[in-house]
């Protein structure tokens, strides 16, 4: 079999141009672009993805000569993928608002720890809520549905077409606004819950100002803040289906043109 250079040059271009655009996803979206992974198993991840892609998605577009518009189209493709990747992170982070909610009406705002895949500090019902979705994520092949969302970002944007960053920066910010809803629906029982337990102290506190409401009520609150997660965690599964649903309709629907 032989190859001449012209298809050889066409071949490599194609490659460089899907690659530019699933590295940029790679780097940003959870679990693969995770602190905790090696760059250069990320490289290495998106090297491999682009080969396998490349047949499939198409090539790159038709360039008479190199300019600022090309300059422009490379950045296009490095937009779309950092939003892409944004908008899966924008749903793990869902949980941990969620977490953060719980943790802080529970007392534990000063139980910090490190998050080893962002390095921020969070409370702890954070990050277990965050390893929760984690393994539940990868428990639905959740590695293939990133790969989903990747080649659907290629049907909604091809390599070369023109994007309305206006439109498209306003529905990631969209998303951020049904991330943080999500978050405050998702921990209001546990919410409520805890708050008539707080307004009870401050009953028994009126009525019996001899006890100790400080020395009495953080245990209290802890122990009933234990008991309603033991309860909210009985129906994860379909609240984890419900969100996951929510989120692929709004990442499909990613358009900026």
């Amino acid at each position: 079999m032989t190859v001449s250079l012209s298809s050889l040059i066409v071949l490599l271009s194609d490659f460089a141009w899907n690659l530019l655009r699933i590295a940029g996803f790679f780097m940003v979206v959870p679990i693969f672009g995770n602190q905790l992974v090696s760059p250069r198993i990320r490289v290495a991840i998106s090297v491999a993805a682009a080969l396998a892609l490349t047949p499939v998605l198409g090539g790159a577009p038709n360039i008479a000569e190199y300019d600022l518009g090309t300059l422009f189209d490379l950045m296009t493709q490095i937009i779309m993928a950092i939003g892409l990747g944004f908008s899966t992170m924008i749903f793990f982070q869902l949980f941990v608002i969620a977490g953060q909610f719980i943790g802080m009406q529970m007392g534990l705002g000063f139980a910090a720890m490190v998050d080893p895949g962002n390095g921020v500090h969070v409370t702890v019902w954070s990050q277990f809520f965050l390893m929760l979705v984690t393994l539940s994520f990868l428990t639905l092949n959740g590695h293939l549905l990133l790969l989903e969302i990747l080649i659907t970002g290629y049907k909604l944007h091809p390599t070369g077409s023109a994007l309305s960053l206006a439109e498209f920066s306003g529905q990631i910010v969209r998303m951020g606004g049904w991330m943080f809803v999500g978050g405050v629906l998702l921990a209001l029982p546990a919410v409520v819950s805890l708050l008539i337990v707080n307004l009870a102290f401050g009953v028994m506190n009126r009525s019996a100002p001899q006890l100790n409401v400080f020395s009495l009520g953080f245990p209290f609150s802890l122990v009933f803040g234990l008991v309603i997660v033991w309860f909210l965690l009985h129906g994860w599964g379909d609240q984890f289906q419900r969100l996951l649903s929510d989120y692929f309709a709004q990442a499909f629907a990613l358009r900026g043109s």
